[in-house]
C-alpha cells in the first residue's frame, strides 16, 4: 500500500469551513448526530489490503478525508490531521449469535447512535466480516463534509463497473474542484456566505457590477424585482408555517436510535405502475411510505382524523450534479405534506403529486440555503434556538437518492445491495430514506428511540403498500392517481 501522508498530502494550507458547511457542524447534538450512516452489502469478502489502496488513491485524493473539522469563535476551519492514522477510519468487526439482519440492524444502530471522534477528520468504515457468507462495509460520514447527493458520488468514485477496473489506481487530479457557476442573483448573494467570504464586501462588489449592467441592460430590473420578491414572499411563508401537529412522532428524545430497512422491490415494477397511474416514481414511493405509516398508526389505535397530515422535510440539490464531488453542502430544503391519515393509495399519490408540482414552482429550497448560510454566519446560540423552532414545523425528513443502474464493484468485489440513513435534526425524530441501485428500490427509516422503538413495524408494511399500488395499476389500467374518488366508492379495501 502506498503511504497516504507525502508531501503533496500535507502541504495543504488549512482553509476555513463555509458558513452553510459550519452550520451543519454546529447542529449537531448528542440526541440527533449529523452522521449519513450507510451500508454497501459484497458478494463476497473484500481484500483488506486491496480496499485500503481504493481509499488511500481515490478517497484520500480528496483533502477534506485529511481534514479536521475546528471549530472556533467566528466559526470552524479545515485543519490538515498532522497524525492522520488510516486504521483509525478503517474497522473490522464481526456480529454476534447469527449475524443475520437483526444482528446487522442492532450493529448500524448503535454506530448511528455514536458521535465521530472530533479530533480526527470525521469519517470512518467499519469492515463486518461474517454477515450471510458476505461481508458488509458501514460508512460514518460527518453532514458537514457534505450533502447526501455529494457522498454518494464520493462513493460511487470508489467503484467501477466491472472487478478488474475497481483494483486500478486512478489519476487523482480528476478530483480537483471545480468552480461552479453561479447563474442567478439570489445564488450569487448566497455563494460567499456558503464559502466563508465576507459577504458585506461582496455585495458592494456585487452592487457595483449589477448596477453597470442594469444601465446597459435595464431589462433586467424588472426579472430581479420579481425574483426579489418571490423570495421575500416564500421567506415569509417559511417562517409563517404552523408547527406540525402533536403525535407520536413528537416528544423527548434520547441518544439511542434504531434503524431498519425493507426488502428491495424491482424498479421496473415501480415504473410500471407510474405509467399506468400517470404519477412519478417520486410520488408513488412517498405514497407507500405513507401508507406504510397510516397502518402502523391504525394498529396502534391513533386518532387520525384528529391528528391529520405531517410534515417532512426533504433535501432538493441545488448544483449541476457534475459539481457533486467539490463536497460541501449545496442542499436547500422543502417542507412536504405526507398523507399519513389517509388509507387511499391512489389518494395519496394525487395528494402527495399536488404538493410536489406546488413545490417545485416555489423558491422554497433556495430561500433555506440562504438561511443555513445567514445562521452560519450569526453566532453558534443564534442558530440552536432558530432552528429548533423551524424543525418543530415537521415530523420527519425524508430524501429520495437515485443510485446507478448497474451493479458496481469496490476493491474487486461486486456490491450486492447498498442503503443509507438521514440525519435529522432539532425536535425531529424519524428519518426516512429511499435509495434506487441496480434496478431496484431500497427503503431505510432510522428513529429516535424514545419515539419509534421498533421501527421494523413500519418497515414490514412498505412492501404490501407498494403492492396495493401495483395491483390497482395492472388489475384497472383505466385508472390514474385522479381516480382516488372512484377507487373508494369499489372498495378498494376488499378489492386489495
Amino acid at each position: 500500500m502506498e503511504n497516504y501522508l507525502t508531501p503533496a498530502s500535507t502541504d495543504v494550507p488549512n482553509e476555513p469551513m463555509s458558513k452553510v458547511d459550519t452550520t451543519w457542524l454546529r447542529m449537531e447534538q448528542p440526541d440527533n448526530l449529523m452522521m449519513i450512516t450507510g451500508f454497501m452489502v459484497f458478494s463476497e469478502a473484500l481484500d483488506l489490503e486491496k480496499f485500503q489502496d481504493v481509499i488511500v488513491n481515490r478517497l484520500l485524493a480528496f483533502r477534506r478525508f485529511r481534514q479536521k473539522a475546528v471549530r472556533h469563535v467566528n466559526g470552524a476551519r479545515w485543519e490538515m490531521d498532522e497524525n492522520f492514522d488510516l486504521n483509525s477510519h478503517i474497522r473490522s468487526a464481526a456480529l454476534p449469535g447469527a449475524a443475520g439482519k437483526d444482528e446487522l440492524e442492532a450493529f448500524v444502530s448503535d454506530l448511528a447512535s455514536t458521535p465521530l471522534d472530533p479530533t480526527r477528520p470525521l469519517w470512518q468504515f467499519h469492515l463486518i466480516e461474517n454477515y450471510q457468507g458476505g461481508q458488509v462495509l458501514v460508512t460514518r460520514f460527518h453532514h458537514c463534509i457534505a450533502d447526501g447527493i455529494a457522498l454518494i458520488q464520493v462513493l460511487l468514485s470508489l467503484t467501477d463497473d466491472a472487478a478488474e477496473q475497481s483494483v486500478r489506481k486512478v489519476d487523482a487530479t480528476r478530483y480537483r474542484k471545480r468552480q461552479a457557476t453561479a447563474h442567478n442573483l439570489f445564488n450569487r448573494l448566497i455563494e460567499p456566505a456558503r464559502e466563508g467570504i465576507d459577504l458585506l464586501s461582496h455585495m458592494s462588489k456585487l452592487a457595483i457590477e449589477e448596477g453597470t449592467q442594469l444601465l446597459q441592460q435595464p431589462e433586467k430590473i424588472r426579472s430581479y424585482a420579481e425574483e426579489a420578491g418571490a423570495m421575500g414572499k416564500e421567506l415569509l411563508g417559511l417562517l409563517a408555517l404552523p408547527d406540525d401537529p402533536k403525535s407520536v412522532f413528537k416528544g423527548p428524545m434520547g441518544s439511542r436510535k434504531r434503524v431498519a430497512w425493507a426488502d428491495s422491490i424491482p424498479l421496473h415494477e415501480v415504473k410500471a405502475a407510474c405509467a399506468s397511474l400517470e404519477c412519478t416514481v417520486n410520488d408513488l414511493l412517498i405514497a407507500a411510505v405513507s401508507g406504510a405509516i397510516n397502518g402502523w398508526l391504525i394498529d396502534r389505535g391513533e386518532d387520525l382524523d384528529a391528528m391529520g397530515e405531517i410534515r417532512a422535510t426533504v433535501p432538493v440539490n441545488l448544483r449541476p450534479l457534475e459539481h457533486a464531488l467539490e463536497l460541501g453542502n449545496h442542499f436547500g430544503l422543502v417542507f412536504l405534506t405526507l398523507p399519513v391519515n389517509d388509507s387511499n393509495p391512489l389518494s395519496r399519490i394525487a395528494k402527495i403529486h399536488a404538493n410536489m408540482v406546488e413545490l417545485k414552482s416555489s423558491h422554497q429550497a433556495q430561500v433555506s440555503l440562504g438561511v443555513m448560510a445567514t445562521l452560519g454566519l450569526s453566532p453558534a446560540w443564534v442558530q440552536k434556538p432558530f432552528l429548533d423552532a423551524i424543525s418543530q414545523k415537521a415530523s420527519a425528513v425524508l430524501t429520495n437518492v437515485p443510485g446507478p443502474k448497474k451493479p458496481l464493484y469496490m476493491a474487486g468485489t461486486k456490491v450486492e445491495e447498498m442503503m443509507f440513513w438521514v440525519p435529522q435534526n432539532g425536535e425531529i425524530g424519524m428519518g426516512i430514506s429511499i435509495l434506487s441501485y441496480n434496478d431496484r428500490v431500497y427503503f431505510g427509516l432510522i428513529t429516535d428511540k424514545l419515539i419509534i422503538s421498533e421501527p421494523e413495524e413500519i418497515i414490514n408494511r412498505f412492501q404490501p403498500e407498494f403492492e396495493k399500488i401495483l395491483y390497482l395499476a395492472l388489475n384497472f389500467p383505466e385508472l390514474t392517481h385522479r381516480d382516488h374518488q372512484l377507487v373508494e366508492s369499489l372498495m378498494w379495501q376488499q378489492m386489495i
